[in-house]
């Protein structure tokens, strides 16, 4: 099958019994990643409505925070709209034993900000030209930097956009941005195919994922992030819960009488 050509929908009890694999060996990912101190960053870009959100909940939903760290940043304040541009995003880089995933992250500067007017085309190209530098100086410090971009159709977008509107549960997830995002689809792309070819690099790649089908997406993405760590499953000591004491015994429930209670509605 080329890589273009649509596929089945993947069904929810092959997903959810393949993601329950691939969530496993992301606990072993964690405890590898925490022994031997690593550092990860993992960079999520793509269009309005590509799954990267849901993506990233999949990889989270059951490791520890702890290790997983999500940066989501706003847009930027007044005071760092004066810092150097990578300044905001390099105070939430990983420390030793650390996974950073940035739901968008540096990017933004040849995409949404370029697309919508908010710099210069000047400022576009001069982050394009310094991108690539600024990525071996974080490798090159020993981090592990990991670029993702999923890729959503024009039809499928205009699905997801038309559920948000619908969806009282999913009205959240659409904004003003990503209205007027919506309306540049072309635009959009051309300054995708820009950046592919400035910022994919021998060093640091991008590697896409088509998300037509988000949990084909989901799955790929994450078995993509397990081969991209070098890892092995770390043999642990076996765990026995200690022995209660009976030391300073007393009706601890008995105590809680006259405290307020949440209504038992279910």
């Amino acid at each position: 099958m080329a890589a273009h050509a649509p596929a089945e929908r993947m069904k929810r009890r092959v997903y959810e019994k393949e993601m329950v694999k691939l969530q496993v060996e992301l606990c072993h990912l964690q405890e590898w990643v925490r022994a031997n101190k690593l550092r990860v960053i993992i960079l999520f870009e793509g269009r309005d409505a590509a799954g990267k959100g849901g993506t990233i909940k999949a990889i989270t939903e059951k490791v520890s925070p702890r290790v997983f760290r999500v940066a989501a940043l706003p847009a930027p304040s007044d005071r760092e709209k004066t810092q150097l541009f990578f300044q905001r995003y390099m105070q939430h880089f990983p420390a030793a034993g650390e996974i950073v995933i940035f739901d968008r992250s540096w990017y933004n500067r040849s995409g949404v900000e370029y697309v919508m007017g908010y710099c210069a085309p000047a400022e576009r190209d001069r982050f394009l030209l310094l991108c690539p530098q600024m990525e071996r100086y974080i490798i090159e410090g020993g981090i592990i930097l990991i670029k993702l971009w999923l890729e959503v159709g024009m039809d499928e977008q205009e699905r997801r956009f038309k559920a948000r509107i619908e969806d009282p549960l999913r009205q959240w997830k659409l904004s003003p941005m990503d209205l007027e995002s919506y309306g540049r689809w072309y635009a959009y792309s051309r300054a995708r195919d820009q950046m592919f070819k400035a910022t994919s690099t021998k060093h640091a790649p991008w590697c896409i994922i088509r998300s037509d089908d988000k949990r084909r997406a989901r799955l790929n993405c994450i078995a993509h992030l397990l081969k991209s760590i070098p890892h092995k499953r770390m043999r642990k000591a076996k765990i026995k819960l200690p022995r209660r004491s009976n030391k300073g015994r007393y009706n601890d429930q008995a105590t809680l009488r006259g405290m307020m209670f949440a209504t038992e509605r279910y």
